[in-house]
């Protein structure tokens, strides 16, 4: 059995690495994907995009058969649209795939309001068709090691939760920027908010349990860039934000995410979770333990210098086991769901609470006032 995927905006940095090289030709490569039944079920790319001369040269050199400009001509001959374009395209491509009867998988945020993302979930649900959002940190060995310990019951009840992202992203004028111009205009669907918030809004669901309410910062620090063109523009986007969620059953999550930000970190993204009976540090691919029986006694004196080394005081939790590429590991969930009708949570249902949590923090910011969900 083969599955013909048509990816739209694969010319894309996410959309290249993750989803074409490292997961479809990847899945392509080892001969499709494994279903309970021991069968495999191949999969075949079709590349559609704007710019044809893009997606010649991505086919041939990746030997991909099949790539389109035209929406309409891939979907008549795909079984499954997948969208990583600007978030600004996302929506309308939706639900012209969803109409053609296509099972959908897409990246977040899923639509640029919460109205948007709500219909294209009722859309697929009415026409019958399987759906999918990316939720990728899900999939991560660093949180995978933390799920682990929350399983066990490592925490006892979970206190807090604390996050921090992010990395400085070069203004563009004396250094390339490492990220597209448009995430810093707002009227091209860029901002911190939007990329980020619907990611904590999954992980935090997903562990530690559903968002009640939102309170949130968004700024914009760096109020000029430059473009991939080296041509001046005015940010209009927020390229950081502050967020502090409760959660249903108690817990306090706090996560700051910034594009401005110079890491003092072990990696880009990393959560401390905060448990009466133990804590852990979690990021990428990483992650360290300290239970009650094993803490330490502090005592705060700021006249003696600090002799102890707390980081020396954490245990690290060992992989036990290989881990493949996230975004992978998922593509290959989604494509049991299509064809075996696996259980996927992961749908479009769940990214638009994603949406909801970016749409909250947003109206926090700007009213200054918390918002329930």
């Amino acid at each position: 059995m083969t599955l013909r995927v048509a990816m739209n905006g694969v010319t894309g940095r996410m959309g290249y690495r993750q989803h074409l090289t490292r997961s479809i030709l990847a899945i392509r490569d080892q001969g499709g994907v494994a279903r309970a039944n021991g069968d495999r079920v191949e999969v075949e790319p079709i590349l559609v995009g704007r710019n044809a001369a893009k997606l010649e040269e991505l086919a041939a050199r990746h030997d991909i058969a099949h790539w389109t400009t035209d929406l309409d001509t891939a979907l008549s001959d795909a079984d499954v649209y997948f969208d990583a374009q600007v978030t600004t395209a996302r929506a309308d491509a939706l639900k012209r795939a969803i109409e053609a009867g296509k099972h959908v998988y897409t990246e977040k945020p899923t639509a640029e309001t919460l109205a948007d993302a709500v219909e294209l979930a009722e859309l697929a649900d009415k026409a019958g068709v399987k759906h999918g959002v990316v939720q990728d940190k899900l999939f991560l060995p660093g949180l995978l090691k933390l799920k682990r310990l929350l399983d066990s019951g490592f925490f006892g009840r979970v206190l807090s939760v604390r996050g921090e992202f992010g990395y400085w992203v070069f203004e563009g004028d004396w250094q390339t920027a490492q990220r597209p111009s448009w995430n810093y205009r707002a009227e091209d669907g860029g901002g911190i908010v939007m990329d980020m918030f619907p990611h904590w809004a999954y992980v935090l669901e997903n562990l530690f349990g559903r968002i009640d309410s939102v309170t949130a910062k968004a700024v914009t620090h760096i109020p000029r860039r430059w473009d991939e063109h080296g041509e001046p523009y005015t940010a209009t986007a927020d390229d950081a934000a502050y967020g502090l969620f409760t959660l249903e059953g108690g817990t306090i999550a706090q996560v700051n995410s910034s594009w401005c930000v110079r890491v003092d970190r072990t990696e880009l993204v990393e959560f401390q979770v905060d448990g009466t009976h133990g804590s852990a540090v979690a990021g990428l691919r990483n992650c360290k333990a300290q239970h009650r029986t094993a803490t330490p006694k502090p005592v705060w004196n700021p006249d003696l210098p600090v002799t102890e080394r707390f980081t020396d005081d954490w245990t690290e939790v060992p992989d036990n086991g290989e881990w493949d590429n996230g975004f992978k590991v998922q593509w290959e969930r989604f494509v049991r769901h299509v064809v075996d009708d696996e259980p996927f949570p992961h749908d479009l249902h769940s990214g638009a609470r994603g949406v909801a949590v970016a749409e909250a923090a947003l109206k926090s910011s700007t009213e200054g006032v918390t918002v329930r969900l």
